[in-house]
């Protein structure tokens, strides 16, 4: 029921529970007041390449990872409670937060496959999602290295925790 609530897909409630398709349905309609949305599940790494997704996945795979290597939870009880972790820390869009239940579970299933990993950034040393057999020392993570359009929206920012002129004087620096 956590799944659903959390906003699972069908096809990851089919994965990971041992219910029938049809109980599962019947429980997202009573739960959510609709029928699971339909469609194919995100299939490409790409989407976790881009600087913003990169970002928000990388929080939660370094969260996810955090709970395995700690054995406080494993399965599909790591990604909700990473999942959840991500949710408190990451300020949510009105649309919903950039990364979905079903798009973390993805991420997990792509970095267990070997198709994608967290590597450490060789300015900062956080980690972050790169494709798999990323060169040790190679990477530089886009909040190092923001991209340009990255910059004209900071520059563009009201809020006064964006305008950090410390922060805007780096990153005119880099764009110049």
């Amino acid at each position: 029921m956590e799944l659903i609530t959390l906003g699972a897909r069908l096809q990851m409630l089919e994965s990971e529970t041992q219910l029938s398709r049809g109980r599962l349905i019947k429980l997202y309609k009573e739960l959510r007041g609709s029928p699971p949305p339909k469609g194919m599940l995100p299939f490409s790494t790409d989407w976790f390449m881009t600087w913003e997704q990169n970002v928000h996945a990388s929080m939660f795979c370094n969260a996810w990872q955090f709970l395995l290597k700690t054995g406080l939870c494993n399965g599909v009880d790591a990604v909700i409670k990473a999942y959840r972790l991500y949710l408190e820390q990451c300020p949510q869009a009105e649309e919903g937060p950039l990364l979905g239940l079903t798009r973390a579970w993805t991420l997990v299933r792509f970095v267990k496959s070997g198709l994608l990993q967290l590597s450490s950034c060789n300015c900062c040393g956080g980690n972050f999602i790169t494709h798999a057999h990323q060169p040790v020392g190679s990477f530089a993570c886009s909040l190092c290295q923001p991209p340009s359009r990255a910059v004209k929206r900071r520059k563009l920012s009201q809020n006064p925790a964006d305008i950090i002129p410390q922060l805007l004087d780096e990153q005119r620096v880099q764009a110049v």
